[in-house]
């Protein structure tokens, strides 16, 4: 699990309160200073961490770890795996490298960067993966955070921000449990396949590449989504695109993070999409570019165990593909009634892609 600490240093007076109660109340893993009394009337459920010079320090028994910031301790403190944190400021060879080193040893180990790129942070996070110990990267603010918390697909397993005020407290925990939930996905029997005739479809092209058996959420109703298939497996007459799903027409719902739908008209380039595998596992996907294309549509109608209909319309095309029980891909125009396709089944209605329980009746 993702974590942050707070930093009270620079933290103005007259907030100190305020940010100390919001990180308690927020569940804040630690709370850092460089005053022993402010971290001292802290709880026992938050971790205290002392910033200080050097490991000799004074009424520190009531603190769960003293972070040194001495540079020149540091081979040292390594070399006797000191069990508090380490704190390095990275601005050169030599500290980036004891950064890496400390990152594997300690159990604690705050990293700052002086440069703005993220490549020495891509190489502790390397160094120090499967390490038993913690890396903490010093944030500047909550949109560094958030870039920080994916970096290489891992990032630092916690953040260290000196928050404004109590505002920044609670809006970080959030970021820290905004990750994407897992779906319990239905299996869906085709009713009936249409030809539709001419109409604007959307393919919704991602900065990642597609797994085999992954694809995005689509549905003409709110109710309920079939998978699309990305265009990852091979194809006659053209190379493969696997960072592409040919989705469906533009009326359509797209289902996204945070149980939030969009339309695929609204999708633009640098939002959000929510990829699916066959086993209803969701990842956050950066959309590039959506396309928007006059093609032959064909509807494709099905049925839940229950009785819950779907319908999806896409490209009347052999190339469009969605997907079936165990990630099998199935080629739209090839589709049969009772053939078996993987959805996913809403009980919210939507407005303005916001789940509501209001009445509405789709057709």
């Amino acid at each position: 699990m993702k974590f942050a600490w707070i930093d009270l240093r620079s933290v103005p007076g007259e907030q100190l309160d305020a940010v100390v109660a919001a990180a308690v109340h927020a569940r804040v893993q630690g709370v850092v200073s460089d005053a022993p009394d402010v971290l001292a009337a802290l709880p026992p459920t938050v971790t205290k961490v002392l910033l200080s010079g050097g490991r000799d320090t004074e009424n520190t028994a009531d603190l769960a770890s003293t972070a040194v910031t001495d540079t020149d301790q540091l081979e040292a403190l390594i070399a006797e795996n000191y069990p508090g944190a380490v704190f390095v400021e990275v601005r050169d060879d030599r500290t980036l490298r004891l950064a890496c080193a400390a990152a594997v040893a300690l159990q604690y180990t705050v990293v700052s960067f002086v440069d703005p790129t993220k490549i020495p942070l891509e190489i502790v996070i390397a160094a120090a993966d499967r390490a038993k110990g913690k890396l903490i990267c010093v944030v500047a603010d909550l949109e560094e955070a958030a870039i920080v918390l994916d970096v290489l697909e891992h990032g630092s397993d916690g953040v260290m921000l000196a928050p404004r005020d109590a505002t920044d407290v609670f809006a970080l925990a959030r970021l820290l449990e905004a990750g994407t939930q897992d779906l319990q996905l239905s299996t869906l029997t085709v009713r009936a396949i249409e030809h539709s005739g001419l109409g604007d479809r959307v393919c919704v092209d991602t900065c990642s590449h597609f797994e085999p058996d992954e694809g995005i959420l689509v549905g003409s109703f709110s109710s309920g989504f079939i998978l699309c298939c990305s265009e990852t497996h091979p194809l006659p007459y053209m190379p493969t695109r696997p960072f592409r799903v040919n989705a469906g027409a533009l009326h359509s719902y797209v289902l996204g993070p945070d149980n939030r739908t969009n339309y695929l008209s609204e999708l633009r380039s640098g939002g959000t999409v929510l990829a699916v595998n066959a086993s209803g596992h969701t990842r956050r996907l950066i959309v590039g570019r959506a396309k928007l294309e006059s093609r032959p549509l064909l509807t494709i109608t099905a049925h839940s165990p229950d009785g819950v209909e779907v319908s999806l319309i896409v490209q009347d095309d052999w190339h469009v593909r969605v997907l079936g029980p165990g990630g099998k891909v199935r080629n739209v125009t090839e589709l049969l009634p009772g053939d078996e396709l993987l959805g996913y089944l809403a009980t919210d209605k939507r407005h303005v892609g916001i789940p509501i329980g209001e009445f509405c009746r789709e057709s």
